[in-house]
């Protein structure tokens, strides 16, 4: 299968709300955001990706992420925008990481690879064409975790399997929103190879 029509459906994304860091470096859980969710799923769905999971113990914002997904899954929103439907159906809500890996591993014999990726620089860490070459691997699931607040939280760096380089721009500032990072990040993994781009 060439690069540019590979199945996608051994990457998923979970984007984590907890365990994150708040601004004072404490260990919290983040509040989710209507646009955080949105987007990723378009983003993900734009490229192929067949699953996006929203991982939060709070029991209160699962209801959230589920209560905006059934709004345009179903009623009003699903007829007034069914491109936004289409998108939301691919979005699974759980309360961990571990019950993310849970669902993603059916289908696959190989155990679920976790990728992460943060805003700072980190030794060992591996540019996204590499990655782009071992999603070619079809039968091995990765799961890319991107973090909410001020970013993962370094148990979850130590634990995963693959580590990212940032997205990064050509100046000091770099404070890109995580929609933003995931639709750059899906573009360079997922993206059509065009010598006019």
């Amino acid at each position: 299968m060439g690069d540019n029509t590979m199945a996608c459906n051994n990457l998923a994304i979970a984007l984590v709300h907890y365990p994150v860091y708040n601004k004072h470096h404490e260990v919290v859980t983040s509040a989710l955001t209507n646009l955080d969710q949105h987007d990723i799923a378009r983003s993900s769905k734009t490229f192929g990706i067949d699953r996006f999971y929203i991982v939060t113990p709070s029991e209160e914002q699962r209801k959230l992420a589920e209560r905006i997904s059934g709004h345009w899954q179903q009623g009003w929103g699903a007829g007034y925008n069914p491109d936004r439907k289409q998108a939301l159906d691919i979005v699974r809500v759980t309360p961990t990481m571990a019950a993310a890996v849970a669902d993603f591993q059916g289908g696959f014999s190989k155990p679920v690879k976790i990728a992460i990726t943060g805003a700072a620089q980190r030794s060992g860490s591996i540019a996204l064409v590499t990655f782009r070459k071992l999603l070619q691997e079809d039968d091995q699931p990765y799961l890319l975790l991107l973090g909410t607040g001020w970013g993962l939280t370094e148990e979850c760096f130590e634990s995963a399997d693959l580590i990212l380089k940032p997205i990064a721009g050509n100046g000091i500032y770099n404070h890109l929103s995580v929609r933003s990072a995931a639709a750059i990040m899906l573009d360079r993994l997922r993206g059509i190879e065009r010598e006019d781009t």
